[in-house]
């Protein structure tokens, strides 16, 4: 499943209206079985932004590909001047109570899963389990040309000893830790290479124009095929590789639910689009469901 750099899309004027009731996700979550899909909207309130929302990164910022990454050595020197600075605000996010929400839901028992489209590990720092990382996570890198993976905080420390005094101020943060800096600050930022053979170095995460891992695809079609509904959190659904399991759940007859305050590609396929934000609305949710939900550490 490749990714493609879809960057925009325009809803229907004939799409169903968002509405306020979470009575149906409250419903879903209360008998089980549910299989979140969770994108960049969960985690604005951690304070990284989303692509497509208001005042969304695409409106000032286009993703690296993969093949503009692999060809050109310029291009992998700005993407790692921009996510290296990046990665120091990016790191040091926290979960918000979207993610903690979550987190509650599984720890008693109502999730099948956990799908997320976003690479900043927040579910997992909140304490959610076994969470499936559909496009991979920014705390790793991998090589390229061996293959060897190694922590992001390694090849920082590596990055920091090389660019002794980069210090410039980016004009914003994306959903993908990329930082928004002119080529002149990017100057002449020094790449490393992998410790181990030399080769090019790559966040562990899938960029537009590349493939999302099959083992990883059809892990995701498994959950989808064991989950009784599917809960969309905070995605708008541009991108194929989570609009496809929406799809899926839909024709397997299984209720999609969708909390989003803006339209999504998903819509017609969902049973309701609770159009709130997620933070409040998940909090609420598990309060009518008598659950906790634990306080920010």
């Amino acid at each position: 499943m490749r990714i493609r750099p879809t960057l925009s899309w325009t809803p229907a004027e004939d799409l169903p209206p968002g509405t306020t009731d979470l009575g149906p996700v409250v419903e879903a979550l209360g008998t089980g079985g549910v299989l979140v899909l969770s994108g960049a909207g969960i985690s604005t309130e951690s304070g990284i932004p989303d692509y497509r929302g208001e005042g969304g990164s695409l409106s000032r910022h286009t993703p690296m590909t993969y093949q503009e990454f692999a060809a050109d050595a310029r291009a992998r020197r700005r993407y790692w001047a921009r996510s290296h600075l990046g990665w120091r605000t990016f790191g040091r996010a926290r979960p918000n109570a979207g993610h903690r929400a979550v987190a509650a839901f599984g720890r008693h028992g109502l999730l099948s899963g956990v799908i997320t489209q976003n690479v900043d590990g927040l579910h997992q720092a909140a304490g959610s389990q076994d969470v499936v990382e559909l496009h991979g996570g920014l705390d790793r890198v991998v090589c390229l040309s061996c293959g060897d993976r190694g922590p992001r905080a390694e090849l920082a420390r590596r990055l920091e000893k090389a660019n002794p005094g980069f210090e410039p101020v980016a004009a914003g943060i994306n959903p993908d830790g990329d930082a928004d800096l002119t080529d002149a600050q990017v100057g002449d930022f020094r790449v490393v290479p992998c410790a181990r053979c030399g080769g090019i170095l790559k966040p562990d995460v899938v960029f537009f124009g590349e493939n999302v891992p099959l083992l990883r695809v059809e892990h995701c079609r498994a959950l989808v095929r064991e989950a009784a509904s599917l809960l969309v959190l905070g995605s708008s659904l541009t991108v194929m590789s989570g609009l496809r399991f929406v799809r899926e759940a839909a024709r397997a007859g299984k209720p999609v639910l969708i909390v989003n305050r803006d339209p999504t590609r998903g819509d017609r396929h969902a049973v309701t689009r609770v159009a709130l934000p997620l933070g409040p609305s998940l909090t609420t949710v598990a309060a009518r469901l008598g659950l906790h939900v634990a306080e920010d550490a």
